[in-house]
């Protein structure tokens, strides 16, 4: 019985559709340009949960965000030039994915810079370790004289 009701669970969550935080009054009436809100909002970061995209978040914040997009689609604006809007206005930060340029270039090239390192100490220290040569064993001679001298200190 537990497995009906788990069941049934996923199947109605399955149904709720993905970003249903737009309101209805939020929605423009020409097909394409909500379609274009819709990607645009995908793609800009919420600056209250900052992990979500305004099109997923429920902050007021996002709401006024995608309210804004809408404004500027409907005056005429490209994709570009709301990205553009948006970015000289709240930053960079409001992009989920950052451009690559070159004040963003520590930011894409550290993580690389530090695989290299990483790379480079790992494989040094794997070379010292094989190019030791094999500790030699004593030979019986050598062990009577070692013993001869441990036993005339004492």
């Amino acid at each position: 019985m537990r497995s009906v009701f788990l069941a049934l669970a996923l199947f109605c969550a399955s149904l709720s559709p993905a970003g249903a935080v737009v309101s209805p009054d939020e929605v423009l009436d020409d097909p394409v340009l909500e379609s274009r809100a819709r990607a645009l909002s995908a793609n800009l970061r919420c600056m209250v949960c900052q992990n979500q995209s305004i099109d997923d978040s429920d902050a007021e914040l996002a709401r006024d965000l995608r309210i804004l997009v809408r404004e500027r689609l409907v005056a005429g604006d490209t994709d570009e030039q709301v990205i553009a809007y948006l970015t000289a206005r709240y930053g960079e930060f409001v992009l989920l994915k950052p451009q690559f340029n070159s004040r963003n270039l520590i930011l894409w090239g550290t993580p690389v810079v530090v695989l290299l390192i990483g790379g480079a100490f790992a494989f040094t220290a794997y070379r010292r370790r094989s190019g030791r040569k094999p500790v030699e064993q004593l030979t019986p001679e050598e062990e009577a004289a070692l013993q001869k001298l441990l036993h005339s200190q004492e």
